[in-house]
């Protein structure tokens, strides 16, 4: 079964109820991912969500739309949280509403709609998961949609395991017993 914008609004709500509880505290001094802190993260997340939402909307076959969406400088945790959650609810609103069989430009293969979803969803609880554990909290995101994207988006046939944690396993954020290591991890582009 194929992520929906069901899923994506999902996560979405399930990224912004974790993070709610902490936007009074100071996201530029909690990790989030990588070398970025929290504010930074969570910024990203906005700016990738509404960029996939702009390939949809204007569909190149060969690049990026050339753009790039910050939150306002000045912006609270509680803004910058706000403009992430915004982004994924535009990207939700654009799968909903683009024909299934619409194309657009994406480094692993040009994608249609529940590619972008499935692509945004890893985005919202991989990064969302970043900023929580940097906050000392956890998302704790519904099954049926991390199944879903993890069939998606990186397909494992004998991946016996939550599906939460194999999500996290496929990008590097947990170690399973036996397995390797997702170091470098991609997600699988899109059928031909």
């Amino acid at each position: 079964m194929p992520v929906t914008a069901d899923d994506l609004e999902a996560a979405v709500s399930c990224l912004a109820d974790a993070l709610a509880p902490a936007t009074t505290r100071d996201w530029t001094t909690r990790p989030g991912t990588g070398e970025w802190h929290a504010r930074q993260t969570a910024e990203h997340l906005g700016d990738c969500l509404l960029s996939y939402a702009a390939q949809l909307v204007a569909r190149p076959a060969d690049r990026y739309v050339r753009f790039l969406a910050v939150a306002d400088e000045k912006a609270s945790p509680a803004e910058v949280l706000e403009f992430a959650v915004a982004g994924g609810r535009i990207l939700a609103s654009v799968v909903r509403t683009t024909e299934p069989s619409a194309r657009a430009y994406h480094p692993t293969g040009v994608a249609g709609p529940a590619h972008f979803a499935g692509m945004g969803c890893v985005e919202v609880l991989v990064h969302g998961e970043d900023v929580a554990r940097g906050l000392g909290l956890a998302l704790d995101p519904p099954r049926d949609v991390c199944a879903r994207v993890l069939a998606a988006m990186f397909p494992h046939d004998d991946l016996d395991v939550d599906p939460w944690t194999g999500l996290l396993w496929a990008t590097d954020r947990v170690s399973l017993p036996g397995r390797a290591p997702q170091t470098g991890w991609r997600w699988q582009g899109p059928p031909e």
